[in-house]
């Protein structure tokens, strides 16, 4: 895309990576950075504070000095006094754009509090490097390599053949990150896995980031952010992956997803009870279409108010994941779909293709559109038989009023839902999609 200005940018500049650190138990982000740096990136992402998160984080304040004599010993001040103040298990230094420009060595500067036995990391996060979907994966990486790496004498690599190290929601970019998470982690342990889930209140912290190297694989459910987090793994502990390119949303994608991630489990040598996995399967599949068939009155007497079509601006892997739900579950057209998280080229026509395969009767149109409002425009000149329904940011709820069509907040940034341990993905995923979508129909009767 040429230079000019985005606008409603559904993702941060690389420091927004920061709140993949807030997210793992007693881990603290210490920006290396401009004042205005941190909370601009706080502000974006809903209920964000974490352990240490928010107006909690250390900064560096970068001013002018720092600029001419460099902020190397105010880093040093930093970082002691942090430890002083706050109890963590874990630092990770992130640099700003100055910072970047200066060229601070921060490198040595973490080098020397780990050879104090402190526990630090840095990430080069200037905001002019890359988007927090891109510098998410930097930060993991680092800390493999700076904290994890520490702890390798004490491991056997690919010793616990029935662990898997998850790689899946960004935190706090996902809204619905706690949820997801915590319940890939319940789907994978039910057919008879253990999970390092490493973010959120599921994770055991930084022990759960020791244990990496142990795991006998790793599961990315990503169509493309996170792909260097799993290849570096797998180059420095010969740990294959299973990449998923969507989250898996509703029983069809569910049972998918874990018949794929239990095939490859036994294909790596897991202890997996396939006939208890079939039962489980079973049971949850029962389950899920009874509420199903609870529906049958409602929708057909709501038949002529329900969305027939559906438009989808968010990240890829929710495109897809629901997208795939919507057509196959509910008979919500997917009609053109906007993915906003800056993808890169080389992912594009994969996913584009991945999109197409979800039916051959239907032509579904993807836009990559890092600009939202460009998407927006593109909604505002279109036209289908029918109602329809957006699914986007809290950005996107004026639009669908003007439209007249129905609503759902998916997606950063919002002030109109409050979310906190919800989850779409799974079996009760789909079912809490399913009650968000008639919802909104209903409201419209109030």
């Amino acid at each position: 895309m040429g230079a000019g200005i985005i606008e409603q940018e559904r993702f941060t500049c690389a420091l927004g990576a920061m709140q993949s650190v807030v997210a793992i138990p007693k881990a603290l982000p210490i920006l290396h950075s401009g004042p205005g740096c941190g909370d601009n990136v706080s502000e974006f992402f809903s209920r964000n504070k974490g352990y240490a998160g928010g107006s909690t984080v250390p900064c560096t304040n970068f001013s002018e000095k720092e600029v001419v004599f460099g902020g190397i010993n105010k880093l040093r001040e930093l970082l002691e006094n942090s430890y002083k103040i706050l109890d963590s298990d874990l630092q990770v230094i992130f640099t700003g754009c100055t910072a970047g420009i200066v060229g601070d060595d921060v490198a040595s500067v973490a080098e020397e509090f780990r050879d104090q036995g402190k526990p630090v990391v840095y990430v080069e996060s200037p905001g002019f490097k890359s988007n927090n979907f891109v510098a998410h994966s930097a930060v993991v990486n680092a800390i493999i390599d700076q904290y994890v790496s520490g702890f390798e004498n004490e491991s056997t690599f690919r010793s616990r053949k029935n662990t898997v190290n998850l790689f899946a929601s960004i935190p706090y970019q996902d809204l619905f990150w706690k949820g997801n998470l915590a319940e890939y982690k319940r789907l994978l342990e039910a057919v008879g896995l253990e999970v390092n889930i490493l973010f959120g209140s599921e994770s055991k912290g930084v022990k759960e980031w020791q244990q990496i190297p142990e795991a006998n694989f790793n599961i990315l459910v990503s169509p493309w952010y996170g792909l260097p987090i799993v290849e570096h793994l797998k180059d420095l502990y010969g740990q294959p992956f299973l990449q998923y390119p969507n989250m898996p949303i509703g029983a069809n994608e569910t049972e998918k997803f874990l018949n794929a991630v239990v095939a490859f489990a036994i294909e790596n040598g897991a202890d997996i009870n396939e006939l208890a996995v079939r039962k489980y399967l079973k049971k949850e599949d029962a389950a899920y279409y009874a509420e199903i068939e609870e529906l049958a009155t409602f929708l057909l007497e709501f038949r002529y108010g329900l969305p027939g079509y559906v438009h989808i601006i968010h990240d890829a892997s929710y495109v897809l994941g629901l997208s795939k739900f919507l057509l196959n579950e509910t008979g919500v057209i997917p009609k053109e779909q906007f993915i906003v998280d800056d993808t890169p080229e080389k992912f594009q026509q994969k996913i584009a293709d991945e999109l197409q395969s979800i039916s051959e009767k239907r032509d579904i149109e993807v836009f990559f559109l890092p600009d939202a409002g460009r998407a927006q425009e593109k909604i505002k000149s279109l036209s289908h038989r029918g109602k329809g329904l957006i699914i986007g940011s809290g950005w996107d709820k004026k639009l669908a009023d003007d439209r007249g069509f129905d609503f759902i907040n998916a997606a950063l940034p919002t002030d109109y839902r409050m979310v906190l341990n919800a989850n779409y993905v799974g079996f009760s995923g789909g079912l809490r999609l399913i009650e968000d979508i008639y919802s909104g129909t209903l409201s419209k009767f109030a």
